[in-house]
């Protein structure tokens, strides 16, 4: 099995080439303001023209309202957009009416319960991401991007369904067995190959892809 890797959250020339010269499936880029790894469509439009051919690019949106998501679209013209938000089935089906292009759904799990949500996405999601839900402890956390993993356990035997991809605290260290114990055939990562909060690290992201290329 060949497993598909996202580097999410790139913002730099640098760290998208050490991306693509590692083999990463996609690339994505964050439009939210509150994050560290936040682009703008001008800045992403260049970067993305860097990938285009050589990776799917992935627009990251967190409860976009349809002129960001146009503009997104026109600007920076994503292979998809990954809602990242509260969005319910009826939103992501209008966001691919509004795009024109496929959606990824990113749910976050805590408990079973959140994976079998994934049910009410089916028709209308192109593929699910399976996040972690940060505790309401953690006050300043963001929708993504927090370092923090889920119990993988949940999505054994193939309770994810048959196409998801896997997110929430990979790390070069433990993504072999993060696919291990899931079945994921995606799996995405973001500060998990950072040395601080928003800076990609160029040899940790070769790391992580090399680790998911020995698992196949």
């Amino acid at each position: 099995m060949t497993v598909a890797v996202k580097i999410c959250g790139l913002s730099t020339a640098e760290t998208l080439a050490a991306a693509l010269a590692a083999g990463a499936d996609y690339v994505g880029f964050v439009f939210f303001p509150k994050s560290p790894r936040n682009v703008t469509p001008a800045q992403a439009a260049s970067l993305a023209a860097m990938a285009r051919g050589r990776a799917r690019i992935v627009a990251l949106t967190v409860d976009a309202d349809d002129a960001l998501l146009r503009e997104i679209a026109r600007e920076v013209k994503p292979d998809l957009i990954q809602a990242h938000g509260a969005e319910t089935p009826e939103r992501i089906a209008a966001i691919r009416a509004v795009t024109g292009v496929g959606v990824i759904k990113a749910l976050k799990v805590a408990g079973a319960a959140d994976i079998a949500a994934a049910r009410d996405y089916a028709a209308v999601a192109d593929l699910v991401l399976f996040d972690a839900k940060a505790p309401a402890s953690l006050k300043d956390a963001l929708p993504g991007g927090n370092g923090l993993s889920f119990d993988w356990s949940l999505l054994s035997d193939g309770k994810g369904g048959h196409r998801f991809m896997l997110s929430g605290g990979l790390t070069p260290e433990n993504v072999a067995e993060a696919i291990r114990v899931t079945g994921a055939g995606m799996v995405d990562v973001s500060s998990g190959v950072e040395s601080s909060p928003g800076n990609k690290d160029i040899a940790r992201i070769r790391k992580f892809i090399e680790a998911v290329r020995t698992t196949g």
